[in-house]
């Protein structure tokens, strides 16, 4: 590859949460310029824009206007189609001709194909960038990266994409990364909700947990998640990394897409519907370590479970 400039690359950011604001600092202290950001929580875009020396947008034609590659990561489809409105103040206001807008945040595909034919009604382009990591890989720049579109666009956007990430993957066109990263969310909530009900039941069978998670470690039960979770669930520390509410809509992405395709997945159903139970008692904002809460003996989710199966149960007499 040719000598990378990084100057050439004004770097906007929409979306400011866990994953965004780290994006941002990340970049900018790598070298590329983050001319712009902006979040509908004024107070944070000030205070990044502040660290990082880039103006906090007061609109989002703002951003477009200030840099050439967009980075987004809202909270889902309603939200990227609103920042991506053809209506009022949005992303593809303005000059946009030849801007790119990388998007990150875990969405339909099919959210991902309008907002690409969107960009491409007035000159700009759209690609994804789907991520399986989380908040310390998107800080130090070793996220897992999954991209979706056409390839010149993924070519034009690799110095970002490489700085971004660990681990970089063209998956295909437009929707097929969204579709990977569905999967991957899936699979690892079906993972999640699994080794809470093992040691849940361990506990519950007086076993010592930290001999069982050895164990399972060298057995058919190992899994990524037992090495990020298993402990936090042990010991009930249940700092946000990914939250039960994200882990219940990215089910439901996935879930969705089965349907289209006539499959029932339930196993996805299942460890959906406990990560569900979290946001009905209270606990979506935990980590999805949290789900523990619902399958140990004694503790306050097991009883909140009982508790809100029973009103449902009240509410069918």
């Amino acid at each position: 590859m040719p000598p990378v400039h990084k100057a050439d690359y004004t770097v906007g950011v929409v979306g400011l949460g866990r994953m965004g604001a780290n994006i941002a600092r990340h970049l900018k202290d790598v070298g590329f310029p983050v001319t712009s950001v902006f979040d509908i929580n004024t107070k944070a875009a000030t205070s990044l824009g502040r660290e990082v020396g880039a103006k906090a947008a007061k609109k989002l034609s703002d951003v477009s206007a200030a840099a050439d590659y967009i980075i987004t990561v809202v909270t889902d489809d309603k939200a990227m189609k609103n920042i991506f409105s053809a209506r009022g103040d949005g992303l593809l206001a303005g000059k946009v001709k030849g801007k790119v807008f990388i998007n990150c945040a875990t969405i339909s595909p099919a959210t991902h194909i309008e907002v690409e034919k969107r960009a491409a009604k007035v000159g700009a382009r759209a690609l994804e960038g789907c991520m399986a990591s989380s908040i310390t890989q998107a800080r130090e720049g070793t996220l897992y990266l999954m991209c979706g579109g056409k390839k010149p666009v993924f070519d034009k956007c690799r110095p970002l994409l490489d700085a971004m990430s660990v681990d970089l993957r063209y998956v295909g066109s437009t929707g097929k990364a969204a579709q990977v990263k569905a999967l991957v969310n899936m699979v690892m909530n079906i993972n999640t909700a699994g080794l809470a009900e093992g040691l849940g039941m361990g506990k519950a069978l007086g076993l010592d947990l930290k001999l069982l998670m050895e164990i399972f470690s060298q057995t058919g039960a190992n899994s990524r998640v037992l090495e990020t979770d298993g402990e936090d669930m042990v010991a009930r520390d249940h700092e946000c990394y990914f939250s039960a509410a994200h882990a219940a809509k990215d089910s439901g992405i996935a879930l969705k897409i089965a349907r289209e395709k006539k499959l029932d997945l339930p196993l996805a159903r299942a460890s959906k519907a406990q990560f569900d139970r979290m946001i009905a008692i209270g606990q979506g904002e935990l980590d999805k370590s949290g789900v523990a809460e619902l399958t140990f003996p004694g503790r306050s989710g097991s009883k909140a479970k009982k508790k809100v199966a029973k009103k449902k149960a009240a509410k069918k007499r």
